[in-house]
């Protein structure tokens, strides 16, 4: 099974790796899981101006490496096959396009637990891959 897990460092991010592991471990053709992290990149569009696109993009790839170490350490530790996917943009659209390109049979993403009305007011990033992605979603809290 090829698995896409969504992590941004967080500890409910981890708890999706571990899952992804585990579902992983339990089947008895291994596949493999991808990790992959996303920044918004729309706040620093501005910056672009002053710094340039390279220095944004190397920041939000710098950024992106911090946040996939301990998902990487955690599949490392576990023996299990992996790669990882980074990329800028809008954070629900580009997991769910991951998906779809890479052909991807779930995603894993960890949930950070607000109130349903935080929720509808500002609305989550599990919430839009959920409406988005073609594939099945597995949300870890």
């Amino acid at each position: 099974m090829k698995i896409l897990v969504a992590t941004d460092g967080s500890k409910n991010a981890l708890r999706a790796v571990k899952f992804a592991i585990m579902l992983d471990q339990s089947l008895k053709a291994r596949g493999s899981i991808t990790l992959i992290s996303v920044h918004d990149d729309t706040a620093l569009r501005h910056a672009q101006r002053f710094v340039g696109k390279k220095a944004v993009d190397e920041y939000l790839r710098d950024l992106s490496e911090a946040d996939l170490v301990p998902a990487r350490r955690l599949l490392d530790k576990a023996g299990a096959r992996h790669d990882m996917i980074i990329r800028t943009g809008h954070v629900a659209s580009e997991i769910a396009a991951a998906a779809t390109t890479g052909k991807f049979e779930m995603i894993v993403l960890g949930c950070k637990g607000r109130s349903a009305l935080k929720d509808l007011l500002i609305g989550s990033v599990a919430h839009r891959v959920s409406e988005l992605a073609k594939t099945p979603v597995t949300l870890i809290k």
